[in-house]
């Protein structure tokens, strides 16, 4: 159900979804947090004064998320910034504000607020242009929004277009030297023609000796990895759904109600077809009495199970509270359960991160038995795929450090991985020497390959990546090739580099620098790009900057 309406306020009331968003975030930021930045969760009447806001006031605060949080969605079509990003861009976007007040930057007019609108993300098609259909559905979703009024809307526009101004004002022209331009050049279209030797870490196996001086030593020297994380011993009061099925009836009305509700939760039986094969059957999407009548057993068996389910977690609660309102110490528990003929199960020591089959291994009963101790020592009412269950609080045990002869498998495994990973950067240091030295001697790198590999038990595939640049790169390019790279010239042998469960040597074949100067085509483009990047970031940091010491100005002194 949660996430039927998640999904239904997606995507027909984007707008009251994210104004719900943006208070859950204010919430969790400024009242529970009460994060350093801001809040404060010792004084709630806080004065925090910032350009014409009192951070301190709830009111304040609610109004500036809310407003940032459609003015994230304006811009971006979805809230694209959540905590710390959301608040760092309410703060900057504020103070932007307040110097638009103080140099009487003007709001658009019109045809400029018109065209600002045009360009918003959130009101753009498939094809990136504006359109007017999305427009009309974010007008109507607005009355549905009591929060939200068209004048609020128009005003939070207003406010982002002179932030934009603000923005570009801050920024300046972005000066970028011609060296730049030159340096972005030469590496975006330098051409490069590539053969690769590619060594295979699987087939590599050398010989590593496990004598148990060396495993003691790595053992030691490696303790930190074997320590046993803290553990917890508990017991399993289990109430399970299938014990309560014999007390559930179920009337036809509720049945068929059922049913109604979600037609295509219940896949009709699959009929033989022509070829005597089961044919494919699809949920049914009508609800028709002719469909019901093909499924009511699943319906019925459903509701069943949903109502024993039910009064499996009522027994298990009304257990817990018993428990609680008795106040039955730890001892006496046991003689409790034997009065209303339940019993406990033992379970193995499991780790947080590892819950027993037994609880289906779900995180979420493993974290809640983790919550227990010497003073709580029964949980509340747990779902599990059965059932519901009550943990019993049996033992805490602490991180430890296991003997050798505990984790000996392991470490051995650990130790020959490690031994064959040394071995083989040794190896292949020593054959990328070899085929750089056959290759400077006119050998092909597929010939050098076979010479090294012969000598160095390493097996060898070779293969040729055609002229490319790193701005159309192919797809399949391991990324570890493009770092090594900027340090090679034409008829160069890299290093051996691991990537993966492979080593690779690269031989550039070719390597074309292109024209970096004026007369480059793309010189101009490339400059104007860079000067982009280099204004948005002075911006920025001018804004991050007055933000910093507007809260100085009124941050709580440490005692």
């Amino acid at each position: 159900m949660i996430s039927w309406i998640q999904k239904t306020f997606q995507q027909h009331f984007r707008i009251i979804f994210l104004v719900l968003l943006v208070l859950v975030i204010i919430a969790f930021v400024f009242t529970i947090g009460a994060s350093p930045g801001l809040g404060n969760a010792s004084n709630r009447t806080l004065n925090r004064p910032f350009f014409g806001l009192n951070l301190g006031n709830q009111e304040d605060q609610q109004r500036l998320f809310r407003d940032t949080g459609l003015s994230v969605f304006l811009q971006a079509g979805y809230p694209a910034l959540q905590g710390d990003q959301l608040q760092s861009y309410a703060l900057q976007r504020h103070a932007a504000l307040h110097i638009a007040n103080e140099l009487r930057v003007p709001g658009p007019t019109a045809t400029e607020l018109t065209e600002f609108v045009k360009t918003l993300r959130a009101f753009s098609g498939q094809n990136g242009n504006f359109d007017a259909t999305r427009y009309s559905q974010f007008k109507d979703n607005l009355k549905l929004d009591p929060s939200l009024t068209e004048g609020d809307v128009s005003r939070i526009l207003s406010d982002d277009f002179r932030y934009d101004r603000v923005q570009k004002l801050l920024a300046g022209p972005g000066y970028v030297m011609a060296g730049d331009v030159q340096q972005q050049l030469a590496r975006g279209e330098t051409s490069w023609s590539l053969t690769l030797a590619t060594a295979d870490y699987a087939k590599f196996a050398p010989t590593i000796d496990v004598s148990e001086t060396n495993l003691q030593k790595f053992f030691e020297e490696n303790a930190f990895r074997y320590e046993v994380s803290p553990h917890i011993r508990v017991r399993a009061v289990e109430f399970p759904a299938a014990a309560y099925v014999g007390q559930v009836t179920v009337d036809e009305a509720t049945i068929r109600a059922a049913y109604d509700a979600n037609p295509a939760r219940f896949p009709k039986p699959a009929t033989p077809s022509a070829d005597g094969k089961p044919a494919l059957q699809l949920p049914s999407s009508t609800g028709s009495d002719a469909d019901f009548a093909l499924v009511r057993p699943q319906v019925e068996a459903s509701v069943t199970l949903d109502r024993a389910r039910s009064l499996a977690a009522k027994a298990a609660s009304d257990l817990t509270l018993a428990l609680y309102e008795s106040k039955i110490p730890r001892t006496g528990i046991d003689a409790h359960l034997a009065s209303l003929k339940l019993a406990s199960k033992p379970l193995p020591p499991f780790s947080r991160a590892a819950a027993p089959a037994e609880l289906g291994g779900s995180p979420e009963i493993a974290s809640e038995a983790f919550k227990l101790n010497g003073s709580r020592y029964f949980s509340d009412a747990l779902s599990t795929a059965s059932g519901s269950v009550i943990l019993l609080w049996e033992e805490s045990i602490p991180t430890r450090q296991p003997l050798l002869t505990e984790v000996r498998t392991k470490v051995s495994e650990d130790y020959q991985e490690n031994g064959k990973r040394k071995r083989f950067v040794e190896v292949g240091r020593n054959a990328r020497t070899l085929i750089e030295s056959q290759v400077k001697s006119g050998v092909s790198l597929e010939k050098a390959a076979e010479v090294a590999g012969a000598s160095t038990s390493l097996t060898f595939t070779v293969k040729s990546i055609p002229a490319f640049t790193l701005r159309e790169r192919p797809q399949d390019l391991d990324p570890a090739i493009l770092g090594a790279l900027e340090s090679l010239g034409k008829g160069s042998v890299s290093e051996m580099i691991l990537s993966g469960t492979q080593g690779l040597v690269i031989h550039v074949a070719d390597k074309v620098i292109p024209v970096t100067d004026e007369s480059n085509p793309r010189f101009v483009e490339t400059r104007t790009q860079l000067a982009q990047v280099v204004a948005s970031r002075n911006a920025g940091d001018y804004l991050n900057d007055l933000v910093e010491k507007e809260l100085a100005k009124s941050a709580p002194i440490a005692p």
